[in-house]
């Protein structure tokens, strides 16, 4: 009995899914599913009548739905569909707000704050004000938050004068939301009242002042939990407000507030570690006044909420130097986001005396930890650096930064890092090298440069055809001239990006013969140059190339014409043809400025790949005319995949303003 449920819901489910909602007999099918048991149905229906085209007469079907009492199933799935009809839905809403029966006057109420929609404040602002059902204005009230401007601000803001402590509550709560806060006096007097204290340190937050951030401090003090909690969520919108000029005279009052508190560290570390990331940035500016080094790794693991990584890097930064060994004794227990924010800092505090345990780190396993050491290695100006680094030059991962950290200490020690770099290229170090060794020793080392372009192994030869072509432009331009018939396929490449970067049109002919070489990277190289040196004389030789089977090569040959400004529409009806996703991409993007590209991006709308269908979606939102509508409406109630819905969603609205 139990499969035989579930097989008759799954029916049900795809029925709605499968339902042609631009056809108007399928309407009241979805609204019976609004009544279905399952949710799933229900959420099947509601995704339904939010897509059906002419949405006035189903409105107000939905808005009777709302009136069936025994039905709170129904009536939330139609709350949820009105919520996503957009405008046409704010004229009926507003006039359900007059309905005899207050329970419908809130189901309106509540509906128009999830629109969002600004033509609806004045009537908010109006239910709040005047209707005589509690619920109903506070729920108005809070809808404002999500609608208003300052109409309704300045409305919300009488209404802090209110008896009841419920519209109070949701006037702050809304006024917190608009980013509207009222005169600091009238704040003050709500901060001793248990039921608004929390939504009033809220508001408090948005007055980036000093004068706020010490009445701030007073609710760190406080022995309720949540009252500290709202103080921090607090100090952390300020944070974000205030001028820079006024966070070291704010950061002073918390610091003195938070040293009278001798739980202070305990209470701050725990909102450090708390999922609400409005209480972890209040945390940070708390843990900045406290600099207490064992805060430093928790800290840092805020740097996993991408949002609040500058005020992690600004939170580290107040802290001293004994910060930065605890940092460091913690780097192998940090997560990924956590240590790159760690070691970021940590390359800024290190000093000479850091240098033998940032030689123990280069011998953990992570290699994100080694390349930290690395770095801050380069930056304790200590001669005793040098060697370690100099030991990871032939390293194929670490090579990179050690060159790097050793170009850093070549300002205090500019002999010793060039017979370091010296000795490496006597023993094949990797290229990276060569390059390092030109930015310390100058014009001076260029004889070597081309000594090595004629004698060194391929990698080395390639690089010393790009280093040359950098310092000494002419030089590296007939450098690249001579290497192009190089045995190595790594230095024929970088002898055609250099004749892209420095070339003309005149490389046409050079370009040419590396077009057909044998070795895919210079014909990867040589593509890149084409468009780049602007060789014209190519277009016939890249036209050739939009349908190779490689679809390396057909997206770059796409990119040069592009590039050119010489994609045909001939060729461009080749290229969406072409059977790899990234090709097709790259050409519906090149031809999104022409008829001819909007018109093949509207026969794309069914292909297969998904991502291809997505960009068409963008093709037609940025070009498209009315005339793309009923297609793109159509693709929208077909499309299954969730990131090209999404698409099709956008390009559907912005054709339909059109």
């Amino acid at each position: 009995m139990i499969e035989e449920g579930r097989n008759a819901e799954e029916a049900r489910y795809r029925a709605l899914l499968e339902l042609d909602v631009s056809v108007a007999s399928t309407r009241e099918a979805l609204v019976v599913g609004l009544h279905d048991e399952s949710w799933r149905v229900r959420r099947a229906a509601v995704d339904g009548l939010t897509r059906v085209p002419e949405r006035e007469a189903v409105v107000e079907r939905l808005i009777a739905v709302l009136g069936e009492r025994d039905e709170t199933g129904a009536r939330n799935a139609a709350a949820e569909s009105l919520a996503g009809m957009g405008l046409e839905a704010v004229a009926p809403l507003v006039r359900l707000l007059g309905h005899v029966d207050p329970d419908q006057r809130k189901f309106a109420a509540d509906i128009l704050g999830q629109l969002g929609r600004p033509e609806a404040e004045d009537a908010l602002v109006h239910a709040m004000l005047e209707d005589p059902d509690l619920n109903v204005r506070v729920a108005a009230a809070e809808a404002l938050g999500r609608v208003g401007g300052k109409v309704a601000a300045r409305a919300l803001e009488r209404t802090l004068y209110d008896p009841e402590p419920l519209l109070q509550v949701g006037a702050l709560e809304s006024l917190a939301e608009l980013r509207y806060p009222p005169p600091l006096p009238e704040l003050v007097r709500l901060l001793d009242s248990p039921t608004l204290k929390r939504s009033a340190y809220r508001v408090l937050g948005l007055i980036p002042q000093v004068a706020a951030t010490e009445l701030v401090c007073r609710g760190l003090g406080a022995e309720s939990r949540s009252t500290r909690e709202a103080a921090l969520v607090a100090l952390g919108t300020q944070a974000g407000l205030a001028e820079l000029s006024l966070r070291p005279e704010m950061d002073a009052a918390v610091r003195l507030a938070l040293k009278r508190l001798p739980e202070a560290v305990g209470w701050v570390a725990s909102a450090l570690a708390s999922d609400d990331i409005e209480l972890k940035a209040g945390a940070l500016v708390a843990a900045a006044a406290l600099r207490e080094p064992q805060l430093a790794p928790l800290v840092a693991e805020v740097a996993q909420e991408e949002r609040l990584v500058a005020e992690v890097m600004r939170a580290l930064s107040h802290f001293g130097p004994e910060t930065g060994r605890e940092l460091l004794a913690s780097m192998d227990r940090l997560s990924f986001p956590a240590r790159e924010a760690a070691g970021q800092v940590l390359v800024e505090m290190v000093d000479a005396t850091f240098v033998p345990e940032l030689v123990q780190m280069l011998d953990w396993g992570e290699l994100d930890l080694k390349v930290v050491a690395v770095q801050a290695l380069g930056r304790t100006c200590s001669l005793e650096a040098v060697e370690p680094l100099a030991r990871l030059l032939s390293h194929p991962e670490l090579a990179g930064p050690a060159v790097r950290a050793l170009v850093s200490l070549a300002g205090s020690f500019p002999r010793q890092v060039l017979q370091t770099l010296e000795s490496a290229l006597e023993r094949e170090a990797e290229p990276a090298v060569l390059s390092a060794l030109v930015r310390v020793g100058g014009t001076a080392m260029l004889p070597l440069v081309r000594r090595i372009a004629r004698e060194a192994s391929a990698p080395l030869r390639a690089t010393a055809v790009e280093v040359l072509a950098v310092v000494e432009p002419a030089g590296g331009l007939e450098l690249a001239r001579l290497v192009l018939e190089d045995e190595a396929p790594r230095v024929r490449a970088a002898a055609v990006r250099v004749l892209g970067q420095l070339g003309d049109g005149s490389m046409a002919g050079l370009l040419k013969r590396a077009l057909s070489d044998d070795a895919l990277e210079v014909r990867l190289a040589a593509l890149e140059a084409v468009g780049e040196c602007g060789a014209l004389e190519r277009v016939a030789d890249l036209e050739s190339l939009v349908q190779h089977p490689d679809g390396a090569i057909a997206y770059r040959a796409v990119q040069a014409l592009t590039r050119l400004g010489a994609l045909r529409d001939e060729v461009l009806r080749r290229a969406v043809s072409h059977g790899d996703p990234e090709v097709v991409k790259a050409a519906l993007l090149a031809g999104a400025a022409s008829a001819e590209g909007v018109s093949l991006a509207v026969g794309l709308l069914g292909h297969a790949s998904w991502d291809v269908r997505a960009v068409v979606a963008r093709v037609l939102g940025d070009s498209g005319g009315p005339e793309c509508l009923p297609a793109a409406w159509a693709a929208l109630a077909a499309e299954t995949d969730a990131l090209a819905r999404r698409a099709l969603a956008g390009a559907v609205e912005r054709l339909s303003g059109r």
